[in-house]
């Protein structure tokens, strides 16, 4: 039926633009019976794209067995039948025939389109796009596999309008035309998943109870296909204003019959010098109407990530004794009145990771008639980090952390932009720490689903599933030494190079000794439950109504526990020579550091946690159940002779929130228990004009939600210590989800298969936007109690409170260009060549609040600027594509102590990847990551731009060989 799509090859919906006469032939054995089964097996049998805009579901097919090319079996397909086929932008469209006899072969373009390997599975992933009815963008099979991605979120960078935040040389999250994170959902196999991991750096929040999906979890071979919804319909599920990821992994029935493939690399990273294996294997088979498959994915992986950063900059008031006489008048009165931001902490650091990631999904189809199948689809994640990180930092007992009053004296001092840019210190306290951790997430996930025809019109869908993610840090055991009476200067007037001087040698292990040690134990674990049901009814040729109910089980809990132990008489904690060592590799500079495990065993002090060591706030769990119900009007129709397929549909949500912790009650903190809920009805439209055969504009209007952040939800507060304050962060269980008004149009040329060009434009309207109200107050008045203070800390140090309220609203708009396109014009060899690239511009603002006083700032996570293009080449056996990333700078945070946001600079990073065919079979690969060796540069408040975090990662080169039959 007209606009009813069935889209074959990587299992989703394609549209095809022709009927193309391939010259390659192909083993078929496709059996008599339904013709949408058929279709399907000779699409993937064939190696081709097919779309259908009439019902198959009941029309019978003759056996199609032997060799020959895709076009003949096509035609064998359809001798007959009341359907011609017809030429499309490199595939087949099937329509109804003219009411005389149709010879099908006529329909065949007399040209003959050869489309395989990078370039096939660029085209099908633009067949999708040209099928779907909302905006959307693919990659497919083969397209994720001829990138060198170290994780699946380095596969989706490419897909215009996402860009990915690193960390320790690795992609983790995605953003969607700007908008962060916790706006994207993701499904796998149709189910909505979460799983979180962390960050080796505190500067980059550690890990995070958010809705943000980790990408990093796994390795980009155990999928099929990833789609990125950028537009919203009445069928999809509510919750992700950005969009929606949508990852589908292997299934037996997309082979024609078994299929093996194994692949191996060795992969070596500049900065650690020390080859790991990444391996990758995929058995499946069919027997007659069931199938299964069975797909792993194992690797390792060393990286350094090391530089400078400090922990923020502080207004440090200065006492008299504390500045030198070279100091100027007026700058020393300004010090002494606390008006001059100060670096804190200046430090050396390096993350040394050992990641060991392993993923495996299993699939079983069957086909018990051409009415009726059932996929089930069971999938693991596992990705573990064995971390070690080391730091020389102005942080001993008088350092460079708090207001100037002991015994540190400034000697030399550049200032500008109230900032302390440049300054020579005496008598400053120095430490070093080493920190050993291991932190893994687990991610499991079943999901079963069902399609039953009823009847010529009507088709059921039914999906029930489940899945957990559990994160958890069982070893956080960190060491610091002091060394004391040090000379120290700090230079940040270069850009983005920041330098520290010592006076005297730091490897002299006799010189530092015992001052902490630090414990930590956490743990995150997130459950769902799906269930949907959805009905199909073919009203009549042209016009389908669909509706469905959905409930969906959301829960997450969690803590962390933590022991710190001051030694503030060293002399009576003395370390063995063995407990020390100078730390050499991956360093800006050598320096001492205890051995962790030696350190804790000659002390004697306990490692493993107890309940009584959680920290106040921690603790909370959360609960989310939501009932959804929907329906959607899709129909195909002409306007002045323009054909035209869309649809339109509202969607009703009910959730209801139950969360558990505790929170200040005016004097203490206190358990609560609050439950909330909130229900919406959400509108949606979508339509398509064909202008032309190879032209369309498309239009989208509708309504979405996107829910807070888990830890926005928290009824708990949690406490962050430092020398110079810290931070309280309290949870608002009463917050409103963000509601997003979206409206966007698009223009697409699709030229035969060759060429793809698309100008979008899109705007955004959110209401009842989460922002952040950060409060200056003493410690004394958090309600926490005085025993978490550090020690000397008095209970009128100053900590920023910090609490998620919703805010009057914000909006942004963007565009978006993309473009694709084989340079088959050129005379050969040079006609092999083509490129591929997108181009996203996004503006928008949303207030935060500072002390009651609101600022506008850029959304979070918003780049105003970013593009991905690829230059590729494609021969029979040799084949090269080079990448290029770019990333504007974006805010990251809502800032602290006075510093109006937090920012990341922008990035550029460059891939490439070689491939040789070695035989029919077996393919040798080259491959490179981050050839630049893209730093990440961090810093704080909009205006005066102070730096915070300079590091490298260093480049990774991998060398594989991969084989399929």
């Amino acid at each position: 039926m007209a606009g009813w799509v069935i889209g074959l090859g990587a299992g989703a919906a394609a549209i095809s633009s022709a009927l193309l006469a391939e010259p390659l032939a192909h083993d078929f054995a496709i059996e008599a019976g339904n013709l949408t089964s058929a279709i399907q097996a000779l699409s993937l049998q064939g190696d081709v794209q097919i779309m259908t805009a009439v019902n198959t579901a009941r029309l019978k097919t003759p056996p199609v067995h032997g060799m020959m090319r895709a076009s003949e079996a096509l035609a064998r397909l359809l001798s007959g039948l009341p359907i011609k086929a017809e030429y499309v932008a490199g595939g087949y469209v099937l329509k109804h025939a003219a009411p005389e006899p149709v010879n099908v072969m006529e329909e065949v373009a007399p040209e003959e389109v050869v489309i395989t390997g990078y370039r096939g599975s660029l085209q099908r992933a633009i067949d999708l796009k040209f099928a779907a009815v909302i905006s959307q963008d693919s990659i497919v099979a083969d397209d994720i596999a001829a990138f060198p991605d170290i994780n699946l979120a380095e596969s989706m960078q490419r897909i215009p309008g996402v860009a990915i935040t690193r960390d320790s040389g690795e992609g983790r999250q995605i953003t969607i035309r700007s908008l962060g994170p916790d706006f994207a959902r993701t499904q796998i196999n149709g189910m909505e998943v979460l799983g979180n991991t962390a960050s080796g750096m505190d500067n980059r929040g550690l890990v995070s109870r958010t809705r943000s999906f980790d990408f990093s979890l796994f390795s980009s071979e155990l999928f099929s296909s990833v789609t990125i919804e950028k537009s919203y319909a009445a069928d999809q599920d509510e919750g992700g204003i950005a969009g929606t990821a949508k990852l589908r992994t292997p299934k037996p029935f997309d082979f024609p019959g078994f299929k093996m493939a194994v692949s191996g690399k060795a992969m070596v990273n500049t900065s650690s010098a020390t080859p790991t294996p990444h391996l990758a294997a995929l058995v499946s088979n069919r027997w007659g109407n069931f199938g299964a498959l069975v797909a792993i994915a194992a690797s390792t992986a060393n990286s350094v990530e090391y530089g400078y950063r400090n922990w923020g900059w502080h207004q440090a008031v200065f006492g008299s004794a504390n500045i030198g006489v070279n100091i100027s008048q007026a700058d020393a009165q300004t010090l002494l009145a606390g008006k001059i931001y100060l670096p804190i902490a200046e430090t050396y650091s390096s993350w040394f990771n050992h990641r060991t990631r392993i993923g495996a999904t299993a699939a079983l189809q069957y086909r018990p008639s051409d009415h009726l199948d059932f996929d089930l689809d069971v999938m693991f994640g596992h990705l573990s980090n064995n971390r070690k990180d080391y730091a020389l930092a102005a942080a001993g007992t008088n350092g460079l952390t708090v207001d100037i009053t002991g015994t540190q004296r400034l000697d030399d001092a550049f200032i500008t932009q109230n900032s302390l840019l440049k300054a020579g210190f005496s008598h400053v306290d120095l430490r070093s720490e080493a920190n050993e951790m291991k932190d893994a997430t687990d991610f499991y996930q079943a999901a079963l689903t069902g399609r039953m025809e009823v009847n010529e019109s009507l088709t059921l869908h039914a999906l029930v599933g489940v899945s957990r993610s559990a994160y958890g840090l069982p070893v956080f055991d960190k060491v610091f030494l002091e060394t004391q009476n040090r000379n120290f200067q700090f230079d940040y007037t270069t850009p983005n190079r920041p330098i520290n001087g010592y006076g005297g040698t730091l490897t002299e292990p006799g010189e530092w000794n015992l001052m902490r040690l630090d414990s930590q134990e956490e743990a995150i674990t997130s459950r769902y439950f799906n269930a949907k049901l959805d009905l199909e009814w073919r009203v009549f040729d042209g016009v389908r109504l669909s509706s469905g109910m959905e409930y969906k089980s959301f829960s997450n809990g969690g803590w962390n526990r933590s022991n710190k132990v001051f030694y503030n008489d060293p002399a009576d904690r003395p370390l063995l020579a063995d407990d020390k060592f100078v730390l050499t590799q991956s360093t800006v500079a050598p320096y001492v550091v205890g051995a962790v495990d030696a350190t804790y065993n000659t002390i004697g002090q306990a490692r493993a946690l107890t309940v009584a060591y959680t920290v106040p706030g921690s603790d909370y769990s959360l609960g989310e159940d939501t009932l959804a119900g929907y329906v959607k009007l899709d129909g195909e129709a002409s306007l002045f002779g323009f054909p035209l397929r869309g649809n339109i549909g509202f969607r009703y949500f009910s959730t209801w929130i139950s969360s558990r912790g505790t929170l200040n009650n005016g004097s203490s903190l206190a358990p609560v228990a609050i439950s909330y809920r909130y229900d919406d009805v959400l509108p949606a439209a979508n339509l398509v004009i064909s202008l032309a055969d190879n032209l369309l504009t498309r239009f989208s209007a509708n309504r979405n939600i996107s829910r807070p952040a888990l830890s926005d939800l928290a009824a708990a507060g949690t406490l962050t210590t430092a020398p110079f304050g810290g931070t309280v962060s309290t949870g608002n269980p009463y917050l409103r989800p963000f509601f997003a008004d979206s409206v966007e149009a698009s223009l697409e040329y699709y030229d035969r298969g060759s060429s793809y060009a698309s100008l979008g434009v899109f705007y955004k309207n959110m209401e009842d936007f989460i922002t952040t109200a950060t409060t200056v107050m003493p410690y004394s008045q958090t309600g926490f109690p005085l025993s978490f203070l550090l020690p000397h800390q008095n209970p009128d140090v100053l900590y920023n409170y910090t609490a998620p309220v919703n805010g009057k609203g914000a909006d942004f708009a963007g565009m978006e260009v993309a473009i694709q396109h084989d340079f088959k014009f050129l005379p050969a060899p040079f006609d092999r060549f083509g490129v591929t690239g997108n181009f996203t511009y996004v503006d928008g603002n949303s207030r935060v609040i500072f002390n009651g006083r609101a600022v506008s700032l850029p959304l979070l996570n918003l780049s105003k600027f970013s593009y991905n293009a690829t230059l590729y080449y494609e021969g029979d056996r040799f084949s090269v594509r080079v990448s290029q990333a770019y990333r504007g700078g974006y805010r990251g945070g809502p800032g602290a102590n006075g510093n109006v946001g937090d920012y990341y600079a922008a990035t550029s990073n460059v891939d490439f990847a070689l491939h040789y065919r070695i035989g029919d079979h077996l393919k040798a690969t080259l491959e490179g990551i981050n050839m630049t060796d893209q730093p990440i540069i961090q810093y704080t408040d909009a205006t005066a731009k102070r730096l915070e975090v300079v590091t490298r990662s260093g480049r990774t080169f991998t060398f594989g060989i991969a084989y399929e039959t």
